[in-house]
């Protein structure tokens, strides 16, 4: 079956680009994006991990560690990092997980039995500082990755933990936010007077707290 939203990210220790990850150690009380790969030297992964690379001040910012994986051994990515790097245009320093065995990728659902395990590892996990699964993609070998998607949900996540709230389509930081339905007129009034934009019953907007 493998992870699934809202269930703890299993643990392991594996080889990485870094020396030895344990995970769960690793990743304590921190924000993580988990990025899979199915294999080093392949164009489209090369060109997501030199983005990662370019942009990780920005995952830095909202305090989310980066950690990638791929199904080759570590000496092969740390050859594959200078290619990464020209292509980004910055220095790799966020680890890259060793899983020649395809243990991990079983483990979180990356793998699929039916298909070639070359083309079916490419997940990208939000876990948040509980370790828990909060946001999955899952990508075809012939699509990239989107960054902004990526960021934009962790401050989506980031922002409805803080202020209990949901995140309508397309919002961006800065821009209202939903309450839960379960709320009265009456509540959501007294919890945000005269900022209320009701739309429907249970559709109503209240701005996004700082």
């Amino acid at each position: 079956m493998g992870l699934q939203l809202g269930q703890t990210a299993p643990d392991f220790t594996a080889d990485s680009s870094q020396g030895t990850i344990h995970f769960h150690d690793w990743a304590k009380n921190k924000w993580v994006v988990l990025f899979s790969h199915p294999k080093d030297f392949t164009p489209i992964c090369t060109t997501e991990l030199g983005q990662f690379a370019r942009r990780k001040a920005e995952f830095d910012k909202r305090g989310a560690h980066l950690i990638g994986l791929s199904v080759d051994p570590s000496d092969s990515h740390r050859k594959w990092i200078k290619d990464v790097a020209k292509v980004g245009g910055a220095e790799v320093d966020y680890p890259i997980i060793a899983d020649p065995d395809l243990t991990i990728a079983k483990q979180y659902g990356m793998y699929h039995p039916e298909a070639d395990a070359t083309v079916t590892v490419r997940s990208v996990f939000l876990i948040d500082p509980h370790g828990k699964a909060r946001v999955i993609l899952t990508y075809p070998p012939s699509i990239g990755r989107n960054i902004d998607e990526i960021l934009r949900s962790i401050d989506a996540l980031q922002q409805s933990d803080k202020q209990g709230v949901s995140i309508p389509v397309d919002w961006k930081p800065g821009e209202d936010v939903v309450v839960s339905p379960k709320l009265s007129d009456a509540e959501v009034e007294a919890k945000y007077p005269g900022k209320v934009r009701k739309v429907t019953d249970y559709l109503r907007f209240v701005p996004a707290q700082h």
